[in-house]
């Protein structure tokens, strides 16, 4: 859980040389396994339960169940955080509270040299499996601290606070690593933005008087969405810098943040980076960059986007196109865990030479970016990452389901939704009743993260003739675009389409 004990973790990791894999709290114990398998760890840290909303969140027994086919764990640290009853097992499970008033108050730090690994983070990918991200010490560290320091302005004395989990990369870089590398004082929060109600951040600000605010653009939505007067109920006084990070701001969003929680005085910086970068590469700088609301503006020092057509030539001036970095960076993924072809084809085969990532963006006149969204079957549902193919991969599993395709959708909070379309088994029928069974299934097999907003049944789904889906299709249906759906020759069956949209929630809404 978002409690101190999960950065003494990492930092005692690091300073031992071993190499640490956070998960999010919220994955399913079939998601955690999967990641404590493809690391080969050995030990597992966690708590008795999280605290999520006033309500507990079971960790311990997520850890027990996970385990049950994860043989090469031979110890589990269990931190006591509520107090709720666990079972532990003889031999395996400690109770971290019993066990560090046992340890020496010192312990000497591993040398390590730049290239040794630091951790791994498992991030999704547009194939089912998640990938073990690696990054390094030496040049992560440095890239940490120095886009800390510089695109927040850090002075020593402030107090900052970034909003995200210890479990994604955001939390590794702007909560622990990059302010503790510049000696900051950094604020961890286990909650959420809306309980018990809407004023809790600004009440925390007020609190411990934050100069430095870093939240995702999914939770500005949805407190904007409650109202001004929340926000005008506090002082916010010591507010100096505002951030916004894990997909793009919206430029309502923008100028709500903006007027409403900085008082039109606090400039936003507008942050794109991604697991595999490590550390932020576009970005505004406070009191240098000139803002535009949406747009990430230019690359931070030593970075160089470029952005491609299909065919991967540069393109240059105002215009769109798929974005990749020329060059190297200090915090660059250095291999996919346990598969480094899989990091060449994902990174570095689509355009060679380049770092792909995955993205499209747009260059303005001014040479500012503005990041579009993802360009392959990744989606970025609230500033998280998941492949389709995970969560087509769960709702397989159901006997009665034949066939999934997912997509993404704009989302009025999430920025994009989940659509999931649903063939049956012949013979089956779709019903309220086993729609939340599919929800269900792919809570568990991946996390509540997952849960499709959007499922619609499909009898059949829009294939070529070769039998391959065509999502471009499936897409502008979730989208409700039905003037744009292109050119639909290729279908084997053209009238699965206007099947799909005769009978989407989409255009019935």
């Amino acid at each position: 859980p978002m409690i101190p004990e999960a950065a003494y973790a990492m930092l005692a990791c690091a300073r031992i040389g071993a190499v640490h894999s956070v998960v999010f709290g919220g994955f399913s114990p079939q998601a955690l396994q999967d990641r404590i398998l493809d690391s080969d760890c050995q030990t597992v840290i966690t708590a008795d339960e999280g605290v999520r909303g006033g309500k507990t969140v079971p960790l311990k027994v997520n850890a027990d169940l996970a385990l049950e086919q994860c043989p090469n764990v031979h110890s589990v640290i269990v931190v006591r955080h509520t107090g709720g009853f666990v079972s532990m097992q003889p031999e395996r499970d400690l109770w971290y509270n019993d066990e560090t008033i046992l340890q020496p108050p010192s312990c000497p730090a591993e040398p390590m040299d730049s290239e040794d690994p630091l951790f791994i983070l498992y991030t999704s990918g547009s194939t089912g499996k998640p990938k073990g991200v690696l990054h390094t010490t030496g040049g992560y560290l440095l890239q940490a601290a120095m886009t800390h320091r510089y695109v927040f302005d850090y002075h020593d004395g402030d107090i900052y606070w970034c909003t995200a989990d210890v479990g994604w990369v955001t939390g590794h870089t702007y909560i622990v690593y990059g302010p503790l590398a510049n000696g900051a004082t950094t604020l961890m929060f286990e909650g959420i933005p809306n309980y018990p109600d809407a004023s809790r951040c600004w009440q925390i600000v007020d609190k411990h008087q934050v100069n430095i605010f870093y939240t995702a653009p999914t939770a500005l939505r949805a407190l904007m969405g409650m109202g001004n007067e929340f926000v005008q109920a506090t002082n916010r006084s010591s507010l100096r810098i505002l951030g916004s990070v894990g997909e793009p701001i919206n430029p309502e969003a923008w100028e709500w943040y903006y007027h409403i929680v900085g008082d039109g005085r606090c400039p936003i910086v507008d942050t794109w980076w991604q697991t595999e970068t490590g550390g932020i590469m576009i970005t505004p700088l406070p009191g240098v960059t000139d803002l535009k609301p949406g747009s990430a503006t230019l690359p931070f020092f030593g970075v160089e986007p470029v952005l491609l057509d299909p065919e991967g030539n540069v393109l240059s001036g105002a215009t769109s196109g798929n974005l990749a970095i020329r060059s190297s960076w200090p915090s660059q993924i250095r291999t996919v865990f346990g598969d480094h072809q899989r990091c060449i084809d994902t990174y570095y085969t689509t355009y060679p030479g380049y770092y792909f990532t995955g993205d499209g963006a747009r260059r303005d006149e001014s040479g500012y970016y503005w990041i579009t969204g993802r360009v392959d079957d990744v989606l970025n549902v609230s500033g998280h990452r998941m492949g389709t193919a995970e969560v087509e991969s769960a709702l397989v599993l159901h006997e009665a389901v034949a066939e999934a395709a997912v997509v993404g959708y704009p989302h009025n909070i999430k920025g994009q939704g989940i659509y999931a379309y649903v063939t049956l088994m012949q013979g089956v029928e779709g019903t309220d009743t086993l729609k939340r069974e599919l929800e269900n299934l792919v809570r568990q097999e991946i996390g509540a993260i997952a849960k499709p907003d959007i499922l619609q049944w499909a009898p059949m789904l829009p294939k070529t003739r070769s039998g391959k889906i065509m999502r471009r299709i499936l897409r502008k249906i979730a989208e409700n675009e039905l003037t744009q759906l292109g050119d639909t020759s290729t279908l084997a069956d053209p009238s699965v389409v206007d099947d799909l949209i005769a009978n989407s929630p989409q255009t019935n809404a």
